[in-house]
């Protein structure tokens, strides 16, 4: 079955499918018992043709748009201007001179002639009882007015659908989407604008918007420069939102398991198919065989006629049975589950197949700064006064007071504190706030951790010359007028730089000591310590330069004294090296893929137990890599560094391609955008990452934290593994219920099992199965075993193993009813054969309820922990007994069953029950690979 699947079937990605794959399996799926039904789960891909070729007329008359525009720009100027426009009567009650699909035509058409018409933008903005320096009136009344008129600054959305919808109904698939607000509009002012509007009109060169060429429109990108823009239309009326009310039609791609399992459905179908046509086939010719003995073939009666419909329900009733039609169910609400609980974890699924492919992922190439380090830079250890200390936290302040003598620790805060081009203020809720670049931020921060007061320390010296950080000279230098009189000059920079600049340290009493060669040695040892632990060192130093100087007169560049050296870097950030570690245990290989520095890499993949035994490379010698040298390296290659774009790319098509590796990557930039598409999962960072990363990738990592990759690698485990729980299930049912339908209508002339109790079975199946057995949370454990790959069997040897086995008990105890039950219960009297029946019924029924808690997990023998956890499951269970009850015992003549006695009832449930010690036996048995 596995390989038909994968042979029909497996075309279907899960991204980036070509129209014929999803296509073909739709053809392949030509007998279906409800087409509606089946693939209610799936695109429609009529709407979706119908929505792009909109989408290819759209951009070509914009396209057209743009270059009539820029041909007529020469000759507007020239023409005689004259207005036909009629302000309709509500738009003028309402104190306006311009109606919304006015200003739309002149922004859409780009229309010059229009503009100037209407007065050019100024002309504009009065229509629109607007000022281009003001804005628009904040009053409510006006705000109400112009809301009326020209729309909501909002994208219409589809109202979402709730968990229960999809239980309900299973309509479609819950699609979140980031989304901007849209606004086309005019320049009124600003410089060096250039607009990239190859998302509206296909051209990749950008246009250089101006006064002669004022049209702006959602959706658009600012590539260069800045302005001033009078917005003309808002939301659905701009032409963005015309564009994505014509692409939100289709519906999303269906899943390759939903594809697959679509797949087993038909396979079952037509099973099921062949044996109703062969039942019904038997039935008949027993008839006429009767009928023949009786010398009767020639003469029909009513009876003999409703024989042969009795016999067509059977057949009937056996393509009922037969038709596994919850397993896109089950797919769908396993999914829509994970993607609810996966939003709680900080992840948000955009691309609905992430979610399954993720449990299959073999790699992880990973970003460093920001994914596995917290993406702010801090000082981490420093060497004040010549003793060496780590930086933690809250505990600095007291330990550096402590060690650190008053006078050094005054010239080490006036030094952090002036010699910056960063700035500490306070924010709207009065909460302290640090601006500036990292490494002046965290020097900031330092400052303040030692008990430092940014505005007392700037108040106390007047600021008189300043030299910003120079990338040649690599130091940034002050000078300060002083309190009691005199200039000091302070300067920071690479330590190397600055410690040959220095004549003179502060020692551990505080005191102003000659910098001696014992001195200089230590201090040295210390930069090339800090830089072994991957820090980027900084030197802090000042010289006091007497009463006099000028702002003409150049800082010192020599004679300072060294105050100390501190050594900053991003962290990595808590529970990266356990999550690392969780995946190493789980058979996913993590790798760093950056564009830092080699050592600076190679230290940070050591911390998080990335780098162990495997290759650290540079981008530049990686892309210079002949193929055969790359199927050596790649295997053992952990990090990457000085990566480019495209040397993430490369490494990511080798890894899918090569080595048929399932491949996540994680990315922030644009940059970013083709090994986010070309990987299997693409994950983008949340708080770091651009829109068009965004948009490129299939789950967003909201916290921008490598822990939450494990989540979701965790989640798209437990969607793996629950589908296979609930396909396990369902089809022992079908099995079960379809050999003893065939069997009975051939051996005794009808089916023990009625149309309304086959109905209820196959909601157990359907909905309430698959609600049980697909909401199961994840455990730690799914991150003990290995990953499925790309080429693992969905179906796999040990669900085979299951199913088969439990399929033999519950025949066995079916068949056993059927020939011997009415001796074994003692049945006799004219309702023996119904009561029978419904020992069978209901028999078969308490076999799916303990069968379904025996397929919580499909190789350990105890099912029951964590069981009570579970409320969906143990809510299902209880319904499932307690309507069972009421069908047996109430509900006989819509039913067909009749009121069984305790002892029948105890008997039903033990034949249940006895299905799980059968079930934990099988897990014993050992099955070879899949």
């Amino acid at each position: 079955m596995e390989s038909y699947l994968n042979e029909n079937f497996g075309e279907v990605k899960a991204k980036n499918s070509s129209e014929e794959a999803l296509q073909r399996w739709r053809k392949l799926c030509w007998l279906v018992k409800n087409r509606k039904r089946r693939f209610r789960f799936t695109a429609n891909l009529s709407k979706r043709f119908e929505a792009e070729a909109i989408r290819r007329s759209n951009q070509e008359k914009f396209r057209v748009a743009v270059l009539v525009s820029q041909a007529a720009l020469q000759f507007i100027h020239g023409l005689s201007l004259s207005s036909e426009y009629t302000v309709p009567e509500e738009v003028k009650a309402a104190g306006f001179d311009i109606c919304a699909d006015e200003l739309g035509s002149i922004v859409e058409g780009r229309d010059v002639k229009k503009l100037k018409i209407h007065g050019g933008v100024e002309g504009i903005a009065n229509k629109l009882d607007t000022s281009v320096d003001d804005g628009i009136s904040t009053s409510e009344h006006i705000l109400q007015k112009r809301k009326d008129i020209y729309g909501l600054n909002k994208f219409t959305e589809n109202p979402p659908q709730g968990f229960w919808v999809y239980v309900w109904e299973a309509l479609q698939d819950t699609t979140l989407m980031i989304l901007a607000v849209p606004a086309d509009g005019l320049f009124v002012s600003g410089f060096s604008l250039l607009i990239n509007e190859s998302s509206l009109t296909g051209e990749s060169e950008p246009v250089n918007v101006s006064n002669l060429n004022p049209f702006l429109l959602s959706g658009t990108k600012v590539q260069d420069g800045s302005c001033k823009m009078l917005v003309t239309t808002v939301g659905m009326r701009t032409q963005w939102g015309k564009l994505m009310a014509t692409l939100s039609e289709g519906g999303d791609d269906e899943t390759p398991l939903q594809v697959k399992l679509n797949g087993v459905a038909t396979i079952i179908g037509k099973i099921g198919l062949f044996f109703a046509v062969v039942t019904f086939s038997v039935l008949v010719q027993g008839l006429v065989s009767r009928k023949l003995r009786e010398g009767s073939q020639w003469t029909w009666s009513g009876d003999d006629a409703m024989e042969i419909v009795e016999f067509f329900a059977i057949a009937v009733t056996i393509v009922v049975v037969a038709v596994p039609e919850g397993l896109p169910l089950a797919v769908t609400l396993s999914l829509a589950f994970a993607m609810k609980k996966m939003m709680n974890d900080k992840a948000l699924v955009r691309n609905l197949a992430a979610c399954e492919t993720m449990g299959s992922a073999t790699t992880i190439c990973s970003d460093k700064t920001g994914t596995l380090t917290t993406n702010h830079m801090t000082v981490v250890k420093a060497c004040i006064c010549g003793k060496i200390k780590e930086v933690k936290g809250s505990n600095v302040s007291s330990d550096f007071s402590s060690d650190i003598p008053d006078s050094a620790l005054a010239i080490l805060l006036q030094s952090i504190f002036n010699n910056t081009g960063g700035e500490v203020v306070k924010n709207m809720n009065e909460k302290v706030e640090i601006l500036g670049s990292p490494t002046e931020t965290a020097l900031l921060e330092f400052g303040l951790s030692l008990g430092g007061d940014f505005q007392k320390e700037r108040q106390a010296v007047k600021l008189v010359k300043v030299e910003p950080f120079n990338s040649l000279k690599k130091r940034m230098g002050v000078v300060l007028q002083l309190p009691e009189g005199g200039f000091r000059a302070h300067c920071k920079g690479a330590s190397e730089i600055i410690l040959a600049a220095c004549e003179k340290v502060v020692d551990p009493n505080g005191e102003v000591v000659p910098l001696e060669e014992d001195s200089i040695n230590y201090l040295k040892d210390t930069i090339n310590k800090f830089a072994d632990e991957a820090l980027r060192t900084l030197c802090l130093a000042y010289v006091d330069i007497g009463d006099q100087f000028s702002v003409e007169t150049p800082i010192p560049n020599r004679g300072y004294t060294c105050i100390g050296i501190v050594g900053i870097k991003d962290p990595v950030r808590p529970g990266v090296r356990e999550s690392v570690a969780i995946c190493r245990s789980a058979g996913v290989t993590v790798r760093m893929v950056t564009g830092d520095n080699i050592n600076t890499a190679k230290a940070i993949a050591r911390e998080c137990g990335i780098l162990t035994d495997g290759i650290a490379i540079e981008g530049p010698e990686f892309r210079e890599k002949s193929e055969e040298e790359l199927l050596k390296i790649i295997p053992k290659l952990q990090v990457m560094a000085r990566s480019s774009p495209m040397d993430k790319h490369t490494l990511v098509k080798q890894l899918r391609t090569t080595f048929e590796e399932v491949v996540s990557v994680t990315g922030d930039g644009t940059n970013d955008a083709p090994a986010l598409h070309e990987a299997d999962i693409g994950l983008a960072m949340g708080i770091s990452g651009t829109e068009v990363a965004k948009e490129s990738a299939d789950v967003i990592i909201l916290d921008d934290n490598f822990s939450t990759i494990v989540t979701v690698a965790k989640w798209g485990r437990s969607v793996y593994i629950n589908i296979q729980k609930f396909v396990q299930f369902q089809l022992t049912v079908n099995i079960v219920a379809l050999i003893v339908n065939f069997s009975s209508a051939c051996l005794t002339g009808n089916a023990p099992l009625t149309a309304v109790q086959l109905l209820w079975v196959n909601m157990i199946m359907d909905t309430l199965g698959a609600l049980a057995l697909a909401t199961e949370p994840p455990t730690d454990d799914l991150m003990k075993r290995p990953p499925v790959g790309r080429k693992g069997n969905f179906i796999s040897n040990v669900m085979w193993r299951n199913i088969l086995g439990q399929s033999i008990y519950q025949f066995a105890v079916l068949w056993f009813l059927q020939t011997r039950g009415k001796a074994a219960f003692h049945l006799d009297g004219p309702d023996s054969e119904l009561i029978l029946n419904t020992l069978i019924f209901n028999s078969f029924v308490f076999c799916q309820v303990f069968n379904e808690i025996s397929s919580r997990d499909m190789d350990k023998i105890n099912v029951f922990e964590g069981i009570l956890k579970n409320y969906v499951f143990v809510a299902v269970l209880t319904c499932t007994v307690i309507f069972q009850i009421i069908i047996v015992e109430f509900l006989g003549t819509f039913a067909s069953t009749s009121s069984l006695t305790m002892k029948q009832w105890f008997g039903s449930v033990l034949f249940g029950v006895l299905g799980m010690p059968v079930a934990a036996a099988l897990k014993t048995i050992p099955v070879g690979s899949n």
